[in-house]
């Protein structure tokens, strides 16, 4: 191929420079949607009970490793594990390597509800790792799934968990707080132990199971 910058005649001269800028000019055009579409978070089809709400769009996706963390306590006229708090990281997607921390999750008071909500109820908790903005949210009735045509038997459910409140962070950091909805998918692991709480001389046992889930955070809806 002849260096666009070394025309041979003066022909040449008048010809390559168009050549080159029509290569260009391909090449921006082809690159392009690539750019545009940079970024895009594309959550997985799920059961039908956890869809995220109407109009709305993931802008956030991070895969989570942590535990389960369950304690022993009573249940009716026995016992039975519990689930205390999650503890799990989660990292950022679309990191070149796939190890930025994006956010931590667990258990904690909602610190800031929205209206009709009860402050300091605990609720899982994701709170964003560089601007502390935080998102608590709550699993409705009905809005878990064991679908076993989606969840894998030894894994716990996917759920959706819908927001029921927000805060930034203490230095105005709001990544979070336009979070309408968490879906938890792709989950493996996780489940409560079938030993440790088997009678009351249990009560009290916890038992801290590795989990894995994808987590995408939506927006915007209905």
């Amino acid at each position: 191929m002849k260096n666009c910058n070394a025309p041979a005649n003066r022909t040449t001269r008048r010809i390559l420079p168009s050549a080159c800028a029509a290569a260009l000019g391909v090449a921006f055009t082809v690159a392009l949607p690539q750019l545009v579409h940079a970024g895009e978070v594309t959550p997985p089809d799920v059961p039908f009970n956890i869809r995220a709400p109407k109009g709305s769009k993931a802008f956030l996706e991070g895969h989570a490793t942590g535990t389960q963390n369950y304690v022993c306590a009573p249940s009716g006229n026995g016992v039975k594990f519990v689930l205390f708090t999650p503890q799990a990281t989660l990292f950022n997607a679309d990191d070149p390597q796939g190890d930025a921390q994006m956010t931590t999750h667990y258990n904690s008071p909602n610190l800031n509800p929205d209206p009709g909500e009860v402050l300091n109820e605990i609720h899982p908790t994701w709170q964003h790792s560089r601007d502390t903005s935080t998102f608590w949210g709550v699993v409705r009735n009905g809005e878990a799934s064991t679908d076993s045509n989606f969840v894998a038997v030894d894994a716990i459910p996917w759920l959706l968990l819908r927001r029921v409140g927000t805060q930034t962070g203490p230095s105005g950091g709001d990544t979070l707080t336009k979070t309408v909805a968490v879906q938890r998918v792709n989950t493996a692991g996780g489940l409560a132990p079938a030993i440790g709480c088997n009678g009351p001389t249990d009560l009290g046992n916890k038992a801290f199971v590795p989990y894995r889930a994808d987590y995408f955070f939506f927006t915007g809806g209905e």
